[in-house]
């Protein structure tokens, strides 16, 4: 399987980095910039698989000449698997804890224990108990 970066575009590289690090644990990898932040900032999220998130200006660098969506606006939802419903409740409560808005309360549904929250950017992020996955 060949490496895979996930893209996102952001408003403020600092808000980003402090909501990814208090609300999912994750820890940025590369080397600081000017303003103290990994520059690109990146996370390792597993494997060979990174998130990227990208200043919404350069994101359409990077999209050009295809238009980016406007903020607010999802064409994906990302999930995030964790252990098991007792993490779906904590990762939600952290994750709001640190600015992510609930558009999804934790609730059993017929596949899975899981919630959505929107991070600072309206990214939105589906929290999964992975007890349920196949």
């Amino acid at each position: 399987m060949p490496s895979v970066t996930v893209c996102l575009p952001i408003a403020d590289r600092r808000t980003a980095l402090d909501f990814y690090t208090a609300a999912f644990g994750l820890r940025p990898v590369g080397e600081l910039g000017s303003d103290g932040i990994p520059e690109p900032l990146q996370f390792e999220l597993g494997g060979d698989t990174r998130l990227m998130l990208i200043p919404r200006v350069g994101f359409g660098w990077v999209a050009a000449p295809n238009d980016v969506a406007a903020a607010g606006t999802s064409e994906v939802v990302l999930d995030l698997g964790v252990a098991d419903d007792a993490a779906v409740d904590a990762t939600v409560a952290r994750a709001t804890a640190a600015g992510a808005r609930l558009v999804a309360a934790p609730e059993a549904k017929p596949w899975a224990y899981t919630a959505t929250v929107a991070d600072p950017d309206a990214h939105l992020w589906t929290i999964t108990s992975a007890a349920a996955r196949p």
